[in-house]
């Protein structure tokens, strides 16, 4: 099957694309790029070439025409609509075979790429409370292309899909058995993140790849999981995206008695509680000041360089546990927006890793190279780029080729 997928991370204020060639036996190419950023306050369309040049810049008016969305439309549906609409003006890159989608919650039901129905939208849609900051987003984005497009095939992937395969001890809760049936259990996120770097261990590891490898998703949301012949084994995200590490604007680990405590002595509702822990938590919430590292680790303020050192505690403890989970460590890799880009980060977490045999090549980190640990170093070190649109590719290269000849 020869043609192009067009792959669509839907976020909270952004709705982020790319068109990939796809052909057999051929890995997937990327074509061009872009999102539109602002949503919800001043949504501007940006698209690059492969190569980084710009193809377009421009605000957007997100009024969209209600009648092709059978409804009012929501600003993600608005900024569908602008990218499909801007994809058909660039007609050299061609009318795709398929669309693919990051779903963060696939819940019990969905542990694999999944071609997308009514019904299947109509039960991730009952996850939707599980990912409110997410869910919500991504499913959005897939009725907008359903209406505007109706007979183009769309793929969900889910973020939960890599962790399925975990022992049931690292994904049940201390609950009475009828909650764990009902579906209260450890999921994890970040799953297209870690099996792509998982996929790409060997080119940097070699044989070490299927050892005992930590890998630090560090973002505006957080994670680390645990891999052992590059399969999850144990991740710091549970039933929800809010648990784990401490993030932008996520709280991460929390005793649940807190929010009792909130709710009880502070009138607060279950509304109120949602929006503190999901939205005013993490960096902003202890800075003060900003969710983005970068504008904290350029602060003088002394808040800020607490949220840092709040940041760094959180990373330091949730390694090892996970490191006591693979009964030591050969190598930690760092990914994500903050992973690949702050050197700070990741020198401050791999001092703290010391006793686990991490010895940082203070130089390497500097210059963002690949390896960032001395050739010594008992447990290697790494900066690995993640890649989740190649793998939601990949994931609906599969699915089409299952429904064109299975």
């Amino acid at each position: 099957m020869k043609g192009s997928i067009l792959a669509i991370n839907s976020g909270s204020s952004s709705v982020k694309f790319a068109s990939f060639d796809i052909a057999p036996g051929v890995p997937p190419r990327r074509i061009l790029h872009g999102e539109v950023e602002g949503i919800g306050s001043a949504p501007r369309l940006l698209a690059w070439e492969h190569e980084g040049a710009a193809l377009e810049e421009r605000s957007l008016d997100v009024k969209p025409d209600t009648s092709v969305m059978k409804g009012p439309a929501s600003d993600h549906e608005a900024a569908l609509v602008a990218i499909l609409a801007w994809l058909d003006q660039h007609p050299s890159q061609g009318r795709p075979l398929a669309v693919v989608h990051r779903v963060v919650h696939g819940g019990e039901l969905f542990t694999a790429p999944t071609l997308v129905t009514p019904d299947v939208l109509t039960q991730l849609g009952r996850l939707e409370r599980l990912a409110p900051l997410h869910q919500p987003h991504n499913l959005a984005a897939i009725r907008a292309i359903a209406a505007l497009q109706p007979g183009l095939p769309q793929i969900a992937c889910f973020d939960t899909a890599f962790h399925a395969g975990q022992a049931w001890v690292k994904r049940a809760y201390a609950l009475p058995q009828r909650l764990s049936q009902a579906g209260v259990k450890r999921y994890g996120f970040h799953g297209l993140s870690y099996e792509y770097i998982a996929s790409v261990l060997p080119a940097h590891l070699g044989p070490a790849a299927d050892g005992k490898v930590v890998v630090a998703h560090l973002g505006n949301g957080a994670s680390m999981c645990a891999l052992l012949e590059r399969r999850s084994v144990a991740t710091s995200m549970g039933f929800t995206a809010l648990d784990g590490l401490m993030m932008g604007t996520r709280c991460g680990h929390l005793d649940p008695g807190v929010v009792l405590y909130l709710m009880a002595e502070h009138g607060m509702t279950v509304s109120e509680v949602e929006t503190v822990l999901y939205q005013q938590s993490g960096l902003l919430g202890v800075s003060g000041i900003s969710s983005d590292m970068r504008t904290l680790e350029a602060s003088p303020h002394p808040d800020a360089q607490a949220a840092i050192d709040l940041y760094v505690c959180c990373i330091t403890r949730e390694l090892g546990a996970l490191a006591a989970t693979l009964g030591g460590l050969d190598a930690l890799v760092f990914t994500g927006g903050i992973g690949e880009h702050s050197a700070t980060i990741r020198q401050r977490v791999c001092r703290d890793a010391s006793w686990l045999g991490v010895e940082l090549d203070q130089e390497a980190n500097v210059a963002n190279q690949s390896r960032i640990s001395k050739a010594a170093s008992r447990a290697s070190t790494w900066v690995i780029p993640t890649n989740e649109e190649w793998m939601l590719v990949k994931h609906a290269q599969a699915v089409l080729g299952q429904r064109a000849f299975g």
